[in-house]
């Protein structure tokens, strides 16, 4: 393994995920809120095994874990662990900017989740169960 392996500078709008790593970290950006209504980042899902962090460098992010809504500044972080429900939204009408550290299986998944054109609530319900997650409602 190479520095270039385990090294990205800079990390706006990319992945750093080396082959050898359970651990992929990237920066993301959420737009602008609709008015009205969050615009979810992810459905309310559940993770079975694998844990996420958030960190928000710009702007403020919402998120829904368990029964709790927690507003998170930029400079703040939140884990949030394995078995409780969640999903996370920009709820400000400026774009936030975030880094997010997920498990290799998770980043898997989002790139099967994107990379598959218009699926069926039951297809999306199978990516999710395909990679230990659990699409709730």
């Amino acid at each position: 393994m190479t520095t270039a392996d385990v090294l990205s500078s800079p990390l706006r709008d990319r992945k750093l995920a080396p082959a050898t790593s359970q651990l992929v970290l990237a920066e993301w950006t959420a737009p602008a809120a609709s008015a009205g209504r969050p615009d979810y980042q992810a459905p309310l899902h559940v993770h079975h095994e694998d844990d996420e962090a958030w960190y928000v460098l710009e702007g403020r992010l919402r998120l829904r874990i368990g029964s709790d809504e927690l507003d998170v500044p930029a400079g703040a972080a939140v884990i949030g662990l394995h078995g409780i429900p969640h999903t996370f939204w920009n709820p400000d009408p400026a774009p936030v900017r975030y880094v997010i550290v997920m498990s290799a299986r998770t980043s898997a998944m989002l790139d099967a989740l994107h990379g598959g054109g218009q699926r069926s609530s039951a297809e999306l319900r199978q990516v999710f169960a395909d990679y230990g997650c659990e699409l709730l409602g």
